[in-house]
């Protein structure tokens, strides 16, 4: 009899495992899921109630036999898959593939990769879970009917290549709403006047005017700066008031998965997919000794601050050994969650504080550890005292006018001796800026040394960076914490946004796809409406409700807006979206269009005018043709007949073509006559009398094409060498570099084997 099959997710985990039970089980990955819904169908079938129709996914036929293999005649397999509901999804695919007569099935959760989680879960065992299949599988219906059916509306429409996802578009939404709302933002001057008083002892000190005749006082130009300026010159200066307070302030509790992203994107500048790439080789065991894998941190998918009292108490007794008593709470501090969060799981932490961040350094990489000191250090601090802080305010009375300094010191670090967010920090900063304020009582007179009046324009919200979007998704319920990085790398590598100086920022491309989709899907693509299907997948988790009355909600409203905007969405590609500009050439307006080398604008007068330019927007949003002017048009003639050439844009950018087009299709680069981007090498394509020059692709990597360019296309990544082959006497080398044998000249003719290393 075969021995009981264990089956996990990763290759990874199967090491660490059968270091703990590799004698009592088999122990086999699937390497992800199993199946799917078909990459080319649906895969949904509507009128039978939304059955979806699983297959196999490509590539996976030799992972299934090994599982088949593994499992031979075993009457008991093990299901232990992540414990959440992607990983419940594999472990009822696992089942269905292994089923087999007098086989019995059991679902194993691993909340940590330590011996004692392993033994416990294996003697506890449970029944697959219904209900979270259920929950998976309805999110994954309902991503499908969306992107099945609106990313094909977006090739017709717009572009090929292009999709729509209920979630990523809901995001692209969130950042071209701020984007809009930055470009509509409005600066407003104001004022503020600082006073630099003295108490007659040191330290001098600034104070700031906020109050007239005891209301709050705004100050909205110049002259009314300078006016009150010259009336605080007159007054005389009291203290009035001094309040002295000490504030605690306790620790954040352990990092759930958005908030561990966001910590790791503002203090290590990881992005979100990295932080969980990272995280997952933490969870899954890193090898801490030869053959000793050990996974040091718990599940990283989770929105719990829960924590287990044993982990505590674990945390509490290294406070004391490490920092004192001073530092040590008296019994162990836990967390509320909040109202959306699922309790399946406990908050991210370290699975033994014992493996501290510097005992293990050696065996960790450089990002590995700096994320483990994260968890660990924020795990820790959790179970330390408040820090204490001492808060100084004093308020001055100058006649009429009320003015206000504060200041503060800590008092007693508590947990801060260890750790500090990212807040902190930034608040600590603050701090080393903030005044230092002399003793003060109430009815001390004051000297005025100077008055300091400054402009101020207030300033546009912000834009999201990968942290601050995290955090709005997460606070408006838009998808799962585990889903996020997802989200954020589709919405950039489809070009609908772009980061600009670790900020998000729409492209043209993302503009145009949100507007047509909130126009004509305005529901579908709600931040409300997203949540409150989020919500609802929680309650088909939890059985309180059907996951078919879902489905039938969702899809009639769905159905009824897909089939008006099958006729009536604006196709870009086509008619192009109005701008209200008028074309030079004709008066007509002028519409946006994508073509297959993105976006442009045309005349609505097409055909009969051909007037076309590239265009970018000013800072307001407002759209800028962009035209070369007569003395940017190079004074070159067309060599074969005479005409002016033109500049015109390419999908390798620009290049000039006669102006006698169609009549005549002559092409010439734009840089033909730069001698520092012409190789000296003549293009080898037969028939062709051009000569190659160094370009940039639109990623900006170097190629080497034709001048001739659209009329010959070729192009090679290796440099060109303008000597011959000294074997086969082809016309030139290029120049060739690998990891494995660096820089060598080769030769490109496919019979020469011509290759010899660069000095």
């Amino acid at each position: 009899m075969t021995k009981p099959l264990l089956v996990v997710e990763s290759p990874t985990k199967v090491k660490t495992l059968q270091k703990y039970i590799g004698k009592d089980y088999n122990i086999a990955a699937t390497v992800g899921h199993l199946k799917d819904l078909p990459a080319r169908a649906m895969g949904v079938d509507v009128e039978g109630g939304f059955q979806p129709i699983y297959q196999p996914i490509p590539g996976k036929q030799k992972v299934i036999q090994g599982l088949r293999k593994s499992a031979g005649d075993a009457r008991d397999v093990y299901l232990a898959p992540d414990p959440d509901r992607e990983g419940e999804a594999i472990a009822w695919h696992t089942s269905e593939i292994l089923k087999k007569a007098g086989r019995k099935f059991y679902r194993i959760l691993f909340h940590e990769l330590t011996r004692k989680a392993i033994e416990e879960a294996i003697a506890s065992p449970q029944d697959l879970d219904r209900n979270k299949y259920e929950a998976q599988q309805t999110r994954r219906i309902l991503d499908r009917l969306v992107g099945y059916h609106i990313s094909p509306l977006l090739w017709r429409k717009v572009k090929g290549g292009l999709s729509a996802g209920r979630v990523q578009s809901v995001a692209l939404r969130i950042i071209c709403e701020r984007e809009r709302a930055i470009m509509a933002f409005e600066p407003q001057e104001y004022w503020s006047i600082t006073a630099e008083l003295d108490a007659g002892h040191p330290p001098i000190f600034p104070a700031k005017l906020v109050k007239k005749d005891g209301k709050k006082i705004e100050i909205p130009d110049e002259k009314t700066a300078f006016a009150m300026r010259d009336e605080l010159a007159e007054a005389s200066y009291l203290v009035d008031k001094v309040q002295k307070k000490t504030t605690r302030r306790n620790p954040l509790p352990p990092f759930t998965t958005s908030k561990l992203q966001q910590e790791a994107i503002r203090k290590l500048r990881f992005s979100a997919k990295k932080t969980m790439t990272i995280a997952q080789q933490l969870y899954e065991g890193i090898e801490l000794g030869p053959g000793e894998p050990v996974g040091l941190i718990t599940y990283m998918r989770t929105d719990s601050v829960r924590i287990s009292r044993e982990a505590a108490l674990e945390a509490m007794e290294l406070v004391r050994k490490t920092f004192g008593p001073d530092y040590s709470l008296d019994k162990p501090r836990f967390f509320k969650n909040k109202k959306r969060a699922q309790d399946a799981h406990e908050a991210i932490r370290p699975t033994a504080v014992r493996y501290t961040p510097e005992q293990i350094a050696a065996h960790l990489s450089a990002d590995q550890l700096a994320l483990y000191r994260l968890v660990w250090q924020r795990f820790v601090a959790s179970q330390m005292q408040p820090a204490q802080i001492n808060n100084v305010s004093i308020s001055i009375r100058a006649d009429a006018y009320g003015l206000n300094a504060s200041g503060s010191a800590i008092k007693f670090p508590g947990f801060m001796a260890l750790y500090l967010s990212a807040d902190d920090e930034l608040a600590g900063t603050e701090a080393k800026k903030e005044i230092q304020l002399p003793e003060l009582s109430e009815g001390m007179h004051l000297k005025l040394l100077q008055l300091d009046p400054k402009q101020h324009f207030t300033q546009p919200p912000p834009r999201f960076s990968e942290a601050s979007l995290v955090k709005e998704l997460e606070e408006n319920g838009i998808g799962r914490p585990s889903t996020y990085a997802t989200i954020l790398s589709t919405i950039r590598q489809k070009g609908y946004v772009e980061l600009v100086k670790r900020y998000f920022r729409p492209g043209e491309l993302g503009f145009i796809v949100n507007d047509l989709l909130v126009e004509n899907f305005p529901e579908i693509f709600d931040v409300e409406f997203t949540a409150r299907m989020e919500d609802d997948l929680d309650r088909v988790e939890s059985a309180d409700i059907d996951a078919q009355e879902i489905l039938n909600r969702f899809y009639g409203p769905f159905k009824s807006k897909l089939e008006i905007a099958n006729d009536q969405m604006l196709s870009v590609k086509g008619v192009g979206l109005p701008t209200g500009l008028s074309c030079q050439q004709c008066g007509k307006e002028l519409h946006i269009k994508v073509g297959k080398n993105g976006h442009f604008l045309a005349c609505s007068g097409y055909p009969e005018c051909t007037y076309s330019s590239d265009y970018t927007r000013d800072e307001k949003g407002r759209i800028q043709p962009v035209t070369l002017s007569p003395e940017e048009v190079p004074d070159r003639n067309c060599d074969k007949c005479g005409r002016p050439m033109v500049v015109k844009r390419g999908r390798y950018g620009e290049f000039l073509a006669c102006s006698g087009y169609p009549e005549c299709k002559q092409t010439q680069s734009i840089n033909a006559t730069d001698p520092g981007r012409l190789t000296g090498v003549k293009c080898p394509a037969q028939g062709c009398s051009g000569e190659l020059m160094e370009k940039s692709s639109r990623r900006g990597k170097v190629f080497y094409g034709c001048n001739r360019f659209p009329d010959c296309d070729f192009a090679t990544w290796n440099k060109p060498l303008a000597m011959p082959c000294p074997d086969c006497g082809a016309a030139f080398l290029v120049e060739k570099t690998t990891k494995r044998e660096g820089k060598r000249r080769i030769c490109l003719t496919k019979e020469c084997t011509y290759s010899q290393p660069v000095d």
